[in-house]
């Protein structure tokens, strides 16, 4: 596992040196602590950073083919590299490391760009042809490895994370006014888009290739259509999926470091450490995180899945001093990031990193099998597609913005007035934020955001190619390319590359994957069960019931606690201060209301106040480190009024 940067530029200006890949490099430290190295010719900088998985000694960075025209940097793991290695050779390559990232150069140089059909893992890589003087950018196929990139004065700049980008270019630090909008309305930025206006995320399993001064970015994988495969009997299923899933397991335990599990009692990573006992030779090292609020606990599930399996358990309390922290992850943030369980992952990584390198994770169980409780939405869209729309859309129009903020059942009878697919999106949002008159949106600041932007929009997109016939699969499908990049696996690759931990996710495994996506709806879900044969499966292993069967928590935060008793003083300090107010972001009346409705118990905000605290503390900790951006109200509305006339 490491961190890639690079900067290309051909013809514009001074070419990049090392110094500049060096301070590059030095940003994502965290993210590859044992080496670093550096390719620099004829206006092409190559850097990386890494964390040693395989090959301890010899897998520097960046990697060469026979006669170094081809230099790659790599992040991530190919589970397949061997096999394609023996391909490889036998067809003339010759390697001088046991690495995976040899791989990539020998078998671009058979493909080209179509290389990235073959890699079977998670990934972000660069590869410069020498003799076409071509850059291939390439990103896993469901974004567990990050790659950001930007076109600025001529040059191509890319890095894992956007301060390395910033770090070769500090004039970039220029905020996206609609950017606030994504980040209060989903909680996360979605992809392609970032923070910063001339800064984009390569979407996952997409590729780029930068050649004659030109990006041009297109998509190389997609989740696949659902519901063709029908097995015969539950039996054969549950065979397939065992088979299946342990395959997936099997070959994510290579490494020539120390490795675990993180366990957190739920079905998910309870079924991975099963499968990894299965295995392995030895106790599986689990880890394990623990909340002094019973609502919040799921560390006594966790000792029950050790126990069955005969792990060896660590487990820590989460009694966090959430100033000191909240100030370093905003510190570290790249963007602003609303998931308040960033903060027991973060811990759980670092307690990880005490005793292994690389860690397994359950991630991606909910989305495949159809786990989350806001999927019941889709059970009622019949009843609201009986409401005619010409009665429903004068209310949203001329009704709901009359009734008074904080009216009982408001946002309730806004939802049930939605079409389907919108009832869905305006239950995964934070509209009541940002309704038609966002209220909540200072005036000036309103005025620099373009007034055609919705922040749901690109959800509109992904629904609309979506290849399946059943609702809930267009929601799995949605969440695939939306809500699992953007945020669950943004939040697992930060908090846990922070620590220096490598996190593998089986369950997202594009293999399995596809014959998960291939099964029809009611495998997932039958009756009032969610998850269904994903459940059995964890009954075949012996997950213990009272695991399997019993309401979801997720890992989650005691946020109303928090905010309503230890730490109301701070909220309040810190949402009113002077300086936070006068950024010009918000209406200061605005913030007002919404704690005192919060603090007297009228309504239970404690989503949106988390937002807005990380918000400023991102302002403050990450954004103000950039001392050549000044940003005060005058300079984002300047420059979010030059964004408005470029797109005009």
């Amino acid at each position: 596992m490491c961190g890639i940067v690079g900067v290309l530029s051909f013809d514009a200006g001074l070419p990049p040196d090392w110094i500049t890949a060096h301070r590059m490099c030095e940003t994502i430290v965290h993210r590859g602590p044992d080496d670093e190295g550096i390719y620099i010719q004829d206006g092409v900088a190559l850097g990386m950073r890494r964390l040693s998985i395989i090959d301890l000694a010899g897998g520097h960075q960046p990697i060469h083919n026979e006669d170094k025209t081809i230099w790659v940097v790599y992040n991530g793991e190919i589970y397949n590299f061997l096999e394609l290695r023996a391909d490889l050779e036998k067809q003339g390559h010759r390697f001088y490391t046991n690495t995976d990232t040899e791989v990539i150069a020998h078998l671009y140089e058979e493909l080209g760009s179509d290389c990235v059909r073959k890699f079977r893992g998670m990934f972000a890589f660069a590869v410069y042809d020498v003799r076409k003087r071509r850059l291939l950018l390439a990103r896993d196929r469901l974004g567990i490895k990050p790659l950001h990139y930007a076109m600025h004065e001529g040059r191509l700049l890319f890095g894992s994370e956007i301060k390395a980008i910033l770090a070769a270019a500090p004039d970039l630090a220029a905020i996206r006014p609609e950017a606030v909008l994504d980040y209060l309305s989903c909680g996360y930025i979605p992809d392609p888009l970032s923070a910063f206006r001339k800064i984009q995320k390569l979407s996952p399993g997409h590729l780029l290739v930068f050649e004659n001064g030109q990006c041009h970015v297109r998509s190389y994988w997609d989740v696949p259509a659902f519901g063709t495969h029908e097995p015969k009997s539950e039996e054969e299923c549950l065979d397939e999926l065992t088979h299946r899933l342990t395959e997936a397991v099997r070959i994510r335990l290579i490494s020539d470091v120390p490795l675990g599990a993180l366990l957190s009692g739920g079905t998910d990573s309870s079924i991975i450490v099963a499968l990894m006992a299965r295995v392995s030779s030895g106790p599986v090292k689990t880890f394990s995180i623990g909340f002094k609020h019973d609502d919040f606990d799921e560390a006594k599930y966790a000792r029950l899945v050790a126990r069955k399996f005969e792990t060896e358990h660590h487990e820590l309390i989460f009694e966090p001093n959430l100033e000191e922290e909240l100030n370093y992850l905003t510190h570290k943030m790249e963007e602003p990031f609303g998931d308040s369980s960033m903060l027991p992952t973060y811990c759980v990584s670092r307690l990880a990193r005490q005793y292994v390198t690389v860690a397994l994770s359950g991630d991606g169980g909910d989305e495949l099998f159809a786990g989350y409780d806001r999927y019941r939405i889709h059970e009622t869209f019949g009843l609201s597609e009986r409401i005619p729309q010409w009665l429903a859309k004068p209310f949203r129009k001329h009704v709901f913005s009359r009734l008074p903020h904080g009216t009982y059942g408001r946002q309730s009878l806004y939802n049930f007035s939605l079409p389907g697919f919108e009832r869905y999106l305006d239950a995964i949002s934070a509209r009541p934020m940002l309704d038609s008159r966002r209220h909540l949106l200072s005036a000036d600041f309103r005025c620099s955001i373009d007034p055609q932007w919705d922040p749901l929009n690109v959800f509109r997109v992904h629904l609309s190619k979506a290849v399946a016939h059943d609702p809930l699969s267009r929601l799995l499908y949605l969440d695939m390319k939306t809500y699992l990049p953007g945020d669950i696996l943004t939040k697992v690759d930060r908090m846990s590359m922070l620590t220096s931990l490598e996190v593998r996710v089986p369950i997202l495994d594009h293999v399995f994957l596809e014959w998960v996506t291939s099964l029809s709806a009611r495998w997932k879900w039958r009756g009032k069960t969610q998850k269904y044969i994903f459940k059995k499966l964890a009954e075949r292993l012996g997950v213990p019931r009272e695991v399997i069967y019993r309401p979801k928590q997720g890992f989650a935060l005691p946020l109303v606690h928090w905010i309503r008793k230890d730490l109301r003083e701070d909220f309040v300090r810190i949402l009113l201060e002077p300086r936070t107010l006068q950024r010009g972001y918000f209406d200061p009346q605005a913030i007002r209301l919404l704690l005192d409705e919060h603090f007297r118990g009228r309504r239970n905000h404690s989503g949106r106040l988390w937002r807005l605290l990380i918000f400023e503390l991102w302002h403050r900790n990450y954004l103000e480190a950039f001392t050549t951006a000044n940003f005060d109200v005058p300079k984002v509305l300047a420059r979010s009024e030059a964004s408005v006339s470029d797109r005009t």
